[in-house]
């Protein structure tokens, strides 16, 4: 994630404050001298920086801190909650008119900032709560941009509305909204042209489309590996346009992340969601407290849980807890969870959002495509082979390996771990089960 090389910095400094049984106004200062300089080498905006210590300091530095018995935990406690602060408080929805009427969303921003692949995130995240969303290619002047709007939107199973590059954008723009009235759309999606810098014939063709259209919302879309830049982007976009919210792209790469804890301060319009992957269903909304949490390396327990209750299926699980009970669990089974596992980000993702494993994980390589090998290995085998293990003898293996193109010491290595996880999970299908209800009976995908 972006915040990773933050949340190291930030999580020693902590661990440097909670090792003192006492804590001194002095100790407090040094420790904010150097979370400053940690927010500052994330690229966050020095004011914003300056202000965020500031308001830290003066809380942290009372008597029922400095008297507290646990006065490092308190100092993180403050820490934490300026950062909320920071980020906005609380996660801000889309604002959408009642499903009957046409919202009329207008994405805009630079060139390269992700923003016809995140206009098709958004429709994909609108069509799955009902509603019936419509794509309208805008970008008349990059290369290919009307072709990706339409593969993506095909991908999600979202109609594109395209007039070519030969209209002015507000005629497109007002041709799609008619089309949408005619064929009972809902919401409407205009992804506008992007410039590789803010200039002025780009402004006034957004301001032309939002002086003839009733735009609903108006949504910037910024790269986050930017930096500052991102920052100084929409605060031009919001001085000149007026927005009224921001999708950050790429958070999840090796950035530096400052935009996230910059932008709400700068500009005070809210980041609405944050685009996580490469894949189309990457998109995820924007909590305040979430995002705070994972910063400071206590893991983010909520937003997995968010993510495995989206893979959840109610019959599937019940009869998976079945089968571990009556060690029927088979290979087709593990193929299943892995599916689920996938689908959810991958082991790695997953794990760095449990408390305190972001640091652990610096340093141990997890190969999520080893997942793709284990997968190859279960496909080499027959549909007997898979619905019992049991009958997998060497001449068996053999086959399987040179199927998959794998050594025979990882099929038996897979083999084996399949074995011992079987085991585990039917000594532990008694204690996280049966509770009744759907969250009694939830497991995460093996058994994490």
């Amino acid at each position: 994630m972006a915040f990773d090389n933050l949340s190291e910095k930030l999580q020693n400094i902590f661990k440097g404050l909670k090792g003192k049984g006492r804590l001194t106004e002095a100790d407090v200062k040094a420790a904010l001298r150097e979370v400053k300089m940690a927010l500052l080498e994330a690229d966050v905006n020095f004011k914003v920086v300056k202000n965020f210590v500031a308001s830290v300091q003066e809380r942290a530095i009372g008597q029922d801190v400095l008297n507290s018995l646990t006065p490092g935990q308190m100092v993180i406690k403050i820490v934490n909650e300026e950062m909320v602060n920071l980020l906005g408080s609380d996660e801000v929805e889309l604002k959408l008119l009642p499903s009957n009427e046409i919202t009329i969303i207008m994405m805009c921003g630079l060139q390269g900032a992700g923003k016809t692949t995140t206009a098709t995130k958004l429709a994909g995240k609108l069509k799955s709560k009902g509603r019936k969303p419509l794509l309208v290619a805008c970008d008349i002047y990059r290369p290919a941009a009307i072709e990706q709007l339409k593969i993506n939107g095909e991908k999600q199973g979202v109609s594109v509305f395209s007039m070519g590059d030969k209209h002015k954008p507000l005629n497109i723009a007002k041709a799609a909204l008619e089309h949408a009235s005619k064929n009972a759309y809902n919401v409407v999606i205009l992804d506008t042209a992007g410039r590789l810098h803010v200039d002025e014939d780009m402004m006034e063709e957004l301001q032309e489309i939002k002086e003839n259209i009733s735009i609903q919302q108006t949504i910037l879309v910024v790269d986050s590996m930017t930096g500052q830049d991102a920052v100084n982007v929409s605060q031009n976009f919001d001085d000149k346009l007026g927005i009224d919210g921001v999708i950050l792209t790429k958070l999840d790469g090796d950035t530096r992340g400052g935009a996230a804890l910059s932008i709400r301060a700068v500009t005070g319009r809210p980041i609405l969601y944050v685009g996580m992957g490469e894949k189309l269903s990457d998109l995820e909304l924007f909590y305040p407290e979430r995002m705070a949490s994972r910063i400071l390396g206590m893991g983010d327990i909520l937003t997995l849980i968010d993510k495995a209750e989206a893979q959840y299926d109610e019959e599937k699980a019940r009869e998976m807890e079945r089968k571990i009970k009556k060690a029927e669990f088979n290979f087709d089974d593990f193929l299943e969870q892995m599916g689920q596992v996938e689908k959810m980000g991958g082991i790695s993702d997953m794990l760095s959002m449990l408390p305190g494993m972001g640091s652990q994980l610096k340093d141990v390589e997890i190969d999520d495509k080893a997942l793709v090998r284990t997968k190859s290995i279960i496909y080499s085998m027959t549909k007997a082979e898979r619905a019992n293990p049991n009958i997998l003898n060497l001449p068996r293996k053999k086959r399987i390996a040179a199927g998959a193109g794998v050594d025979i010491s990882e099929v038996n290595a897979l083999v084996k771990q399949f074995d011992q996880m079987k085991k585990m999970m039917k000594q532990m299908s008694g204690l996280m089960g049966g509770k009744g209800g759907k969250k009694g009976r939830f497991k995460l995908p093996f058994g994490l």
